[in-house]
């Protein structure tokens, strides 16, 4: 995707909003943009930070537009998040007690994916992010990410799942312990988007409790293909 700045309607279009919408919360200085000429311009990388920033605070309405334009714009297949998860890349039985430990250890089991090229650097780009902000969410579950796309880390993309043993502090804002984690490894920061949008859709309060009650890896990925493709039914 070019890297010129967006206009106004190219802005709602990308992030499924309505542009009058858009209009309005620019106008009381809510979105990631400035006027140039008496007209409003997105810078893309700034976009993409806003949208993962706030991705969390997204309507369920929203969520679905994102993920359908998104999802467009990569030619993102229905199940474009389960189709990154392979059983070897998940771990319900996380020995972590930590936020360090646990990210040491979603970089090994990134590693025994065999797609990963360098698990030290994983560690440290996933160590770099947490720095900045916490990606613990306020359900108990956790999307650790490096802050940018590392095309150059693994053989293709990949997501991880671990579940540890015992809820840890990892930050969430509401103070609650943390239990489920996703490792995401994009190589594009659209697909990035896409892959928490969706996700974002999936992991509702129902899915997150089965996916606490499930006994082996192959449930637990059986359970995310079911919810996907609800999520993608739902798209059309």
């Amino acid at each position: 995707m070019p890297y010129r700045s967006m206009s106004l309607e190219e802005f709602a279009e990308f992030v499924g909003m309505k542009p009058r919408d858009a209009q309005r919360e620019a106008d009381h200085g809510l979105l990631p943009g400035r006027k140039v000429g008496g007209q409003w311009r997105f810078n893309r990388v700034q976009v993409h930070d806003w949208l993962e920033s706030h991705m969390l605070t997204l309507s369920r309405e929203h969520l679905r537009a994102l993920d359908r334009v998104i999802g467009g714009l990569t030619n993102a297949q229905s199940t474009a998040v389960t189709d990154q998860i392979g059983v070897e890349g998940i771990n319900l039985h996380l020995n972590a007690s930590t936020k360090a430990s646990v990210l040491r250890e979603l970089a090994l089991l990134a590693e025994k994916t065999g797609l990963l090229y360098d698990r030290k650097e994983l560690y440290e780009a996933l160590r770099e992010r947490e720095a900045v902000s916490s990606t613990a969410l306020p359900n108990g579950i956790a999307i650790p990410h490096p802050a940018k796309p590392m095309p150059y880390a693994t053989a293709e993309p990949l997501i991880c799942i671990a579940r540890t043993v015992n809820p840890i502090g990892f930050g969430a804002a509401d103070g609650q312990r943390t239990q489920l984690f996703f490792l995401i490894c994009s190589h594009e920061n659209e697909a990035h988007l896409h892959v928490l949008a969706r996700l974002m859709r999936i992991l509702n309060d129902e899915t997150v409790l089965k996916l606490h009650a499930v006994e082996d890896e192959v449930e637990m990925l059986q359970l995310l293909i079911e919810r996907e493709e609800e999520a993608a039914k739902r798209l059309r």
